[in-house]
C-alpha cells in the first residue's frame, strides 16, 4: 500500500518514512565528520570518513529492506529473515572490515576517522530512524474483549 491515495494525499510506506527521517540526519553527520576529519587527517581522514558513511548506510538500508520484504509474513518467519539477514550482515562487514585492514594500509585510510564516524553515523541513522517511527503512530490491533477474558481466566 505504499503511496495509496487517500482524501487526495500521498501516504507514504512505513520503510520509506523512516528511510527519509534517518538518512538527512546521517548525510549531515558524513558532511560534519568528512569535513572534521579532511582538516585533521588530511585526505587519509577524508577516506576513512567516506569509508565509514558507506559501511553504515549499506548496513541499515539491508535493514530497512529486509522490513519491507517481511511486512506480510508471518511472526515466525520474519524473525528469521531479521535473523538470517542480522548475522549476514555482520559476517558481511566484519569480512569488510578484516579485508579493509589487510589490504590497505594506515596511512591511506586513518582508522580513528573511520571508527569515530562510524559511531557518530550510526548514533545519527538510530536517532533519525527512531525520531520518524515514533511519528508513524502505528498501532498493535488488539484482540476482542471476549478473547481477553478467556485468556486471564
Amino acid at each position: 500500500m505504499a503511496n495509496s491515495r487517500k482524501n487526495g494525499a500521498t501516504e507514504k510506506s512505513n520503510e520509506s518514512a523512516m528511510l527519509q527521517g534517518a538518512l538527512l540526519p546521517t548525510m549531515i553527520v558524513g558532511l560534519i565528520c568528512i569535513i572534521i576529519f579532511s582538516i585533521l587527517k588530511g585526505k587519509h581522514g577524508l577516506y576513512g570518513a567516506l569509508v565509514a558513511q558507506f559501511v553504515v548506510i549499506i548496513f541499515f538500508l539491508v535493514h530497512l529492506l529486509v522490513s519491507k520484504l517481511s511486512r506480510g509474513l508471518d511472526p515466525m518467519s520474519t524473525m528469521a529473515l531479521a535473523m538470517f539477514s542480522y548475522v549476514t550482515k555482520l559476517t558481511a562487514i566484519g569480512s569488510f572490515l578484516i579485508i579493509l585492514t589487510k589490504l590497505t594500509p594506515r596511512e591511506v585510510i586513518d582508522r580513528n576517522s573511520f571508527g569515530i564516524s562510524a559511531i557518530a553515523l550510526t548514533g545519527a541513522w538510530l536517532g533519525g530512524e527512531i525520531k520518524s517511527y515514533l511519528g508513524l503512530k502505528t498501532h498493535l490491533p488488539l484482540p476482542p474483549k471476549s478473547e481477553i477474558d478467556k485468556v486471564t481466566d
